[in-house]
């Protein structure tokens, strides 16, 4: 989804041939999906882990460049501002722990580029959003000198020359950017779940309705800029850094490229793959080189849909299909919405509570969907967003018929054990869906998640020290009790 670029600048020509490249992509993904045997094979669990780079003062150190090349790692790849980098984790089948893969890889990834940070005086931190973080750190000078992210943030400030940031809570914050890089203040741990191609409409779905229930239990972004704001200040940020705009309800609007997406998927992921081509316009009209026929690729080489994966990368949907030519072409699901850090473990348990809750009413999906129409599934992420475990969701009652609201807290402890049925129907060993599903539990019993820490933290620590310092000092902690993989639950204040 990373895909390099060779230029920055676009010509009419080069929209009509990526446009026409994008149908011709599609068209070959229909045929793919129609193949019988197309996407057959284990499941599988990957993730990528977007990272902070500071120095000893707990503020952006601008050297992902230097620390990448120092590493010699190809997982290890450049993000949009320069003191951010991404780890992409091995994938990991099913049936081989991938949540205990995934915690242990985590831990290793971050020790040896904590190291190489060491040399140049720097530290990596897995937080969904950097508190010692200051409006002088955004801007053009911060921006990873690659062609792909100049071209990007040409193409965006094209569309709006000006991006109003306007965020309630309990401090609200509004201010006005000339750029996109507060896009990059957001990391994120985004989680990759292959599945077979006819399932991937109810797998999609579930994912989709309970998703709000894992952002909730997740949180890790309550402030920005000394403003405290929603518990999962990623949403409204990522969203309004990319594409705000003054919505009247009486007239059309174009759909935000920041979305949680159109509706419930009614067949598969072609349609979803569609809706991207004919609802965007092209930010990136990179169309990939053309062989000559007579060296065009083999038959039984699986196409790469160059155009189509570029594109998909310029629609940040907080759920994602994904196509990957990879061991003969599947599809994935790209779950973004749950933040990096605090510890390896949590993300670990994140993964493993998402899935497995999707999992375990994928099979009456279709019958619970009726309940909960589209449309407050998005209000119910947002709400999660905003009130982290504090939050109420309106929730269906197979009971009964209407609707009300219900505290999260009490719906993911009700899922709990739906959960670990998800996650042991599809290869998952109990041991390990209890031990994961152990640390959600213990979030909700002691009522803290990365969110909660950080808010209360500050309060106690501004009982003595401005918030800037207060900032640094609960930063330092936290550093300190994420490298320790201590679940944060268990963090004390």
């Amino acid at each position: 989804m990373g895909i390099e670029i060779d230029r920055t600048t676009f010509t009419s020509s080069d929209y009509r041939r990526f446009f026409d490249a994008l149908l011709g992509n599609l068209a070959v993904l229909e045929d793919l999906l129609a193949t019988p045997g197309f996407g057959k094979g284990a499941g599988s669990i990957g993730a990528e882990l977007e990272m902070y780079i500071v120095d000893r003062d707990g503020s952006p150190l601008h050297l992902n460049q230097e620390i990448r090349e120092a590493a010699r790692d190809p997982q290890l790849t450049l993000e949009l501002n320069r003191y951010n980098l991404e780890y992409n984790l091995t994938p990991c089948a099913l049936g081989n722990s991938p949540f205990v893969a995934i915690e242990e890889e985590i831990i290793s990834k971050l020790a040896y580029v904590g190291k190489i940070a060491e040399t140049v005086n720097g530290r990596i931190v897995p937080i969904g959003i950097l508190p010692t973080l200051r409006q002088s750190d955004l801007g053009t000078h911060c921006v990873t000198d690659r062609k792909r992210y100049h071209a990007l943030v040409k193409q965006l400030l094209r569309r709006s020359a000006k991006f109003r940031i306007d965020i309630d809570g309990e401090d609200p914050l509004q201010l006005d950017m000339a750029d996109i890089t507060l896009e990059g203040a957001n990391t994120s741990f985004q989680v990759h779940y292959r599945v077979q191609p006819q399932h991937f409409a109810d797998t999609f779905n579930a994912i989709q309705l309970m998703t709000p229930l894992a952002m909730a239990v997740a949180a890790n972004s309550p402030t920005l800029f000394g403003h405290r704001l929603w518990h999962e200040t990623r949403v409204p940020l990522f969203k309004q850094s990319i594409d705000t705009r003054q919505v009247d309800r009486y007239s059309w609007n174009e759909p935000a490229r920041v979305n949680f997406g159109q509706g419930w998927v009614r067949q598969g992921a072609l349609e979803l793959f569609t809706e991207v081509v004919r609802i965007y316009p092209p930010l990136l009209p990179v169309c990939a080189p053309r062989l000559p026929p007579e060296r065009d690729q083999a038959p039984d080489q699986t196409p790469s849909l160059d155009e189509l994966r570029l594109h998909q990368s310029t629609v940040w949907l907080w759920n994602r299909p994904v196509y990957d030519n990879v061991d003969g072409g599947h599809l994935r699901i790209e779950m973004r919405a749950l933040p990096a850090g605090p510890t390896a473990v949590d993300m670990a348990a994140n993964a493993a509570f998402l899935i497995g809750l999707a999992e375990g009413v994928r099979a009456d999906i279709n019958h619970i969907l009726p309940a909960l129409p589209f449309g407050i599934a998005e209000y119910n992420f947002y709400r999660a967003a905003k009130h982290g475990l504090n939050a109420r969701l309106v929730w269906p009652n197979h009971r009964k018929s209407g609707y009300e609201e219900q505290p999260v807290c009490a719906i993911v402890a009700r899922l709990l054990p739906t959960a670990l049925e998800g996650l042991i129907s599809i290869g998952i060993s109990p041991a390990e869906g209890a031990r994961y599903l152990g640390v959600i539990e213990r979030r909700l019993e002691r009522r803290q998640t990365g969110a909660t820490w950080q808010l209360a933290k500050l309060t106690s620590l501004q009982a003595t020290m401005p918030m800037e310092a207060a900032l640094h000092v609960m930063l330092e902690e936290f550093i300190r009790h994420s490298q320790g993989n201590l679940p944060v639950s268990e963090w004390p204040l």
